[in-house]
């Protein structure tokens, strides 16, 4: 959260705001930090970061990296997990009714941008279990996915790699997977979308034999 990069498009904007703004219960005058963003989402608005965008942006990071809304966990009340997959990254975040602990994310490498939707999910979980294992051990927790078919892990055959390796790091745990649309899955989903490129192409060079 400390290190997300400045958005540089509505498209990543809507998708930091939507995060944020998932726990803004948490945040004291969330309306007006956020207000400057907000406007650059209106329509026929041009998208120009100024000084006053920026310092909303990094108010924002602030505030969900640190208490209050950032808690330490209560080991009398369940954990849940929201994990969630994109073409660039997967993300998760650690709950306690509805309250952030840990966010998580990581972008995903060349060899692992060609896998399905599936195997990204299960990334995700793979990810998030074994990181928070030490919280989740003690009592049954929630994971929480977008991706259906994870649901049936545990009446599935376990025929592939990914569905072994998940199901190894889940033995000994108390869990239940539980199905959570997309569109309701908004901070996973805003984790995994943080954009994770270092370079971009600024302009392409090709030889042209005379």
């Amino acid at each position: 959260m400390v290190n997300w990069r400045t958005t540089q498009s509505v498209k990543d904007l809507r998708s930091f705001l939507g995060l944020t703004g998932y726990y803004k219960k948490f945040v004291r005058n969330f309306g007006v930090i956020a207000k400057p963003l907000t406007e650059l989402l209106k329509k026929n608005t041009l998208f120009s970061w100024t000084t006053a965008h920026d310092q909303s942006f990094q108010a924002l990071k602030h505030t969900l990296s640190s208490s209050p809304v950032l808690a330490l966990p209560d080991f009398s009340k369940p954990f849940s997990i929201e994990t969630d997959a994109s073409a660039s990254g997967i993300g998760a975040v650690l709950t306690q009714e509805s309250h952030p602990l840990v966010f998580l994310s990581k972008a995903l490498g060349p060899r692992s941008h060609g896998l399905s939707t599936y195997e990204k999910e299960y990334m995700a979980v793979l990810m998030a279990v074994p990181q928070w294992r030490s919280y989740l051990q003690h009592a049954e927790f929630t994971i929480f996915t977008d991706q259906q078919s994870l649901v049936q892990l545990t009446d599935q055959r376990l025929h592939t790699t990914w569905q072994q390796k998940l199901f190894s790091k889940l033995v000994g745990l108390q869990f239940r997977i539980v199905y959570k649309p997309g569109t309701t899955n908004k901070v996973a989903d805003a984790l995994s979308r943080k954009s994770f490129h270092d370079s971009a192409y600024a302009a392409i060079s090709v030889v042209a034999p005379t």
